[in-house]
C-alpha cells in the first residue's frame, strides 16, 4: 500500500550477496573476512587489485567466499558496472556496506585544495557512486540493507578534520535524509560511526586517540549492528562515542575550550 511502512528484517546468507567497498585493509578489509566466516558471499572493492587477491586467498578455507572485484569508487560508470557483475557473478545483491573512505589531515592554516578535493571525491561522491545503483536494485526486489561508514568525527569539528569531518558530517546526514523513502521501500539504511580505530590512516593523528579499538573489534561491533536494522546507528565504542555526542551539546565557547585541551591544541604553536 502506497505510503505504509515496510517491516525491516537483517538480511541472510541465503538472501544474497554484501558488498563491501575500501575492502582492501582496515575496516573493511575485516568485516569482509569476518561475514565470510559467517558464510556470506562477499564481494569486495578496492583500488588495489594485489590486496583483495590476497584477501580471496586468506577467506579460502571459511565456510563463505569472497569475490575481488577491484574498482575506484569515484568512477560512478564503473561502479554501476561491478554491481551489475555482482549479482551476475555472484548472487543478488541483499546488504552494501559503503566503507571506502580517505583521510588526509589538514592544517588549518595550509590547506591543500587537491588534498580537500579527494577527500570529498572518495568519502561523499563515492559513497553516492555505490549508493545509487545499490537502491536501485533493491527497491525492485523491496529489500535490502545499506550501511554508510561515516565517522565520530561528523559529529563536530576537531583538529585536522576539516576535509575528513565535512565528508564525514554529510554522509551522516545523507542517510538521515534518504531513510525516510529507503524505509518505505523495505530498505535498511544505517549509519556507522566509530571511534578511534588502529589502522594507518589514525596513525597519521598527532593527537592522543582515547579507547582506540583494533579493526577485528570494529567489525564484531558492525557485523552485530547489521543484525539490527531497525537501529539507524551504529556507534562503537559506546562511551567514547557517547562523550562526543555530549560535547556537542555545550556552547560553542565552551566545546572549543574543551576540545583544544583533549586534544593538545591548546599548547600548540603556529
Amino acid at each position: 500500500m502506497a505510503g505504509s511502512q515496510v517491516s525491516l528484517k537483517a538480511a541472510k546468507p541465503e538472501d544474497g550477496c554484501v558488498w563491501i567497498t575500501g575492502a582492501s585493509s582496515g575496516i573493511g578489509r575485516a568485516l569482509a573476512l569476518m561475514l565470510a566466516g559467517e558464510g556470506w558471499r562477499v564481494a569486495v572493492t578496492a583500488r588495489s587489485e594485489g590486496k583483495l587477491s590476497a584477501l580471496v586467498a586468506e577467506a579460502a578455507a571459511l565456510p563463505g567466499r569472497i569475490v575481488s572485484f577491484p574498482g575506484d569508487v569515484t568512477d560512478a560508470d564503473a561502479m554501476s558496472a561491478i554491481l551489475q557483475q555482482i549479482e551476475t557473478e555472484v548472487a543478488p545483491l541483499a546488504v552494501l556496506v559503503a566503507n571506502a573512505g580517505v583521510y588526509r589531515p589538514q592544517d588549518g592554516l595550509a590547506g591543500n585544495p587537491e588534498e580537500w578535493r579527494k577527500t570529498i571525491d572518495v568519502n561523499l561522491m563515492g559513497t553516492v557512486n555505490v549508493l545509487l545503483p545499490a537502491i536501485e536494485t533493491m527497491k525492485t526486489r523491496g529489500k535490502g540493507q545499506i550501511a554508510i561508514v561515516s565517522s565520530s568525527a561528523g559529529y563536530a569539528g576537531l583538529p585536522t578534520s576539516a576535509a575528513y569531518g565535512a565528508t564525514k558530517a554529510g554522509l551522516i546526514n545523507m542517510a538521515e535524509a534518504l531513510k525516510f523513502d529507503l524505509d518505505k521501500a523495505g530498505i535498511a539504511i544505517q549509519v556507522i560511526c566509530p571511534g578511534f580505530v588502529d589502522t594507518p590512516a589514525t596513525a597519521q593523528n598527532p593527537f592522543p586517540m582515547p579507547d582506540i579499538i583494533t579493526v577485528d573489534r570494529a567489525a564484531e561491533e558492525i557485523a552485530a549492528g547489521l543484525q539490527r536494522p531497525a537501529q539507524f546507528e551504529i556507534y562503537f565504542p559506546r562511551g567514547f562515542v557517547t562523550q562526543l555526542k555530549l560535547l556537542r551539546l555545550l556552547p560553542y565557547s565552551l566545546y572549543f575550550r574543551l576540545v583544544a585541551k583533549a586534544t593538545g591544541w591548546s599548547k600548540k604553536s603556529l
